[in-house]
């Protein structure tokens, strides 16, 4: 009998500047890994159907210009947005990691709770008016649905690199719903894994949010890097603390990998 494998497309485009790390961190996880550039998947060159897992890695698409991942968003829905829709509907996960996070949610792929893909949220200019570039704690949602964080029950430290983080909603209700159906996936915290306030929140962002998923939580987008910290020796004080050899990135790979081959 054949093994089973996971396939999974890291998209690229021109601005792309976290594909390699999406790559190998997918490819500790057990994936296979096919790095796609936009313009083979609309000339249909490469069929997005052959794929379980779609990645948008973080980067700087197309400059950042008019907002981040706004024109990557736009590509997406005026040429691929049938299959983006077809890869959905069959069950499939994607992960949007900073400007890939940053296009779902201006796709309205994220949160999609009115299921019309409008856009309910957005990720703009960081409160502290400057790109923020440092290491952050997050505290994990044990209720949410996210399939990426199944039996996290740990408190994250990941790295954060941008000038658009700050997470807003369009009205209270938005954020009411996020809450109610779980899909706050991460909030920045302290050391502790339980302060969750001002004092902690790198760039403003409401209710501390850092990552959502949708209702299905097959979905799912944060702003922290999770592939720049899969091993010990990317830890900014690894000479000088005793870490594990697997940082604490490599679960949300590994989450989608097992899901991929037990589920779809």
């Amino acid at each position: 009998m054949a093994r089973r494998v996971a396939n999974a497309l890291v998209l690229i485009t021109a601005g792309s500047n976290c594909d390699r790390e999406t790559i190998s961190a997918l490819e500790m996880a057990g994936a296979m890994v096919s790095p796609v550039h936009i313009n083979d998947l609309i000339a249909g060159k490469v069929s997005m159907s052959r794929y379980q897992i779609l990645v948008l890695p973080g980067g700087f698409t197309f400059g950042d210009d008019i907002s981040s991942g706004r024109v990557l968003a736009n590509k997406i829905k005026a040429h691929l947005s049938k299959d983006f829709k077809a890869f959905v509907k069959e069950g499939k996960l994607v992960l949007g990691i900073c400007n890939g996070f940053q296009a779902l949610v201006k796709m309205g792929l994220l949160p999609n709770l009115g299921k019309k893909q409008k856009q309910e949220v957005t990720l703009t200019f960081n409160n502290t008016a400057r790109f923020e570039d440092r290491w952050v704690y997050l505290a994990g949602n044990l209720n949410s649905p996210c399939v990426f964080t199944r039996e996290l029950h740990r408190t994250l430290y990941l790295p954060i690199a941008h000038a658009e983080g700050r997470f807003v909603v369009d009205k209270p209700a938005t954020l009411k719903q996020l809450k109610k159906g779980g899909q706050i996936v991460f909030q920045y915290a302290g050391a502790d894994g339980r302060t969750i306030d001002d004092s902690v929140n790198p760039n403003g962002s409401t209710a501390n949010i850092a990552g959502i998923c949708d209702a299905s939580g097959r979905i799912f987008g944060m702003m922290p890097h999770p592939e720049r910290y899969v091993n010990r020796l990317q830890h900014p004080r690894w000479t000088r603390e005793s870490l594990p050899d697997v940082g604490d990135g490599l679960v949300i790979f590994q989450n989608a990998v097992e899901y991929a081959l037990n589920e779809l």
